[in-house]
């Protein structure tokens, strides 16, 4: 046996957060997350995560518009943050923007980011994104 093993053993494994025993939000092997005892990930730890989410959405994307593989950086991690944000089905549903992205037409895909409930909700976001996706240029 290895103390990895005895600790997966001891503490169980979760991949969701859980309330301990003792009522303190823990994760994994019992990595303790809750502020009000110091827990917490580490900035290394935070990285390595959003590098996993950003690999698995870029990808998520790329199956769902295998155009977007075309698109300079800055324009396909357009897609990619607005997926990350909503969700690639939300994503999809731009089905103008889209179809503007597709074509070219980044001029007109920005207005239509533009012109959504997602702008409304999220405006110094949505338009960082519609200039990155009109200029080509990371915002």
């Amino acid at each position: 046996m290895t103390l990895t093993e005895q600790l997966r053993r001891d503490e169980g494994t979760e991949s969701c957060a859980y309330q301990d025993s003792l009522g303190y939000w823990t994760i994994g092997v019992g990595r303790l997350i809750d502020a009000r005892k110091g827990g917490g990930l580490s900035n290394e730890e935070i990285d390595y995560l959003l590098d996993n989410d950003i690999k698995a959405k870029t990808a998520e994307v790329l199956r769902a518009l295998p155009w977007a593989a075309r698109l300079s950086e800055p324009r396909r991690a357009v897609l990619v943050n607005m997926a990350f944000q909503m969700g690639t089905k939300g994503l999809l549903a731009f089905h103008r923007t889209l179809g503007s992205v597709e074509d070219g037409q980044y001029g007109e895909a920005a207005l239509d980011m533009l012109d959504s409930t997602w702008a409304k909700q999220t405006p110094a976001r949505a338009m960082r994104l519609a200039t990155q996706m009109e200029t080509d240029k990371w915002q």
